[in-house]
């Protein structure tokens, strides 16, 4: 017990050193990483993926290629920032070898009925028009959004400006907007 509160309180770097050091504690070390990283990265997955499967297998993926590169990197500072690299690439490469449409029969079929709208189906309203933006849109969307990334990291994360994420961030939401406004207007007028 003592040796896991120990875990907790270490930083990124401690934790690499201790996964190095020691290897029968990188298990244990692992652990603490997956503990501290696992729900971000997941969520960042399927909310860029779109689909909770692809979403799935890309974290996974994630973190057994972490663990490889954690055995030959003696130094990772930033562990989330890491992870989130190795996260968006996998999902880059996935967008790219897997061209996915989602038909207006599909998203007619995805939208709740009004009657019993709440918070949570507005939630999922929104994760099925994420998937008619453009990847780029829709990762600064989620990166912001989703995982409250300032500006700067995800500029640096995309390798974009900031005048490029802010504009992103920007159409994206002028496209949700857009896309969602049919449905928002019928809701409104349902609630009056």
């Amino acid at each position: 017990m003592q040796h896991q509160q120990r875990l907790e309180t270490c930083t990124d770097a401690e934790l690499i050193q201790a996964f190095h050091r020691s290897p029968s504690q990188r298990e244990s070390v692992f652990a603490e990483i997956y503990r501290r990283y696992a729900q971000r990265t997941k969520v960042y997955c399927v909310r860029v993926l779109g689909n909770e499967d692809d979403g799935s297998d890309i974290f996974q993926e994630t973190f057994v290629r972490f663990f490889r590169a954690a055995l030959r990197e003696p130094q990772i500072d930033n562990i989330g920032g890491y992870l989130m690299r190795i996260a968006r690439n996998l999902c880059l490469n996935h967008k790219r070898d897997t061209k996915s449409t989602v038909t207006i029969d599909e998203w007619e079929r995805a939208v709740p009925d009004f009657p019993n709208y709440e918070r949570e189906e507005l939630l999922n309203l929104i994760a099925v028009a994420l998937e008619y933006l453009d990847f780029e849109y829709r990762e600064a969307f989620v990166l912001r959004f989703y995982q409250d990334c300032s500006y700067e990291q995800i500029a640096e994360l995309t390798g974009a400006s900031i005048s490029t994420v802010t504009n992103r961030i920007w159409r994206a939401k002028d496209k949700l907007k857009t896309i969602l406004k049919p449905y928002l207007t019928e809701f409104e007028a349902f609630t009056e």
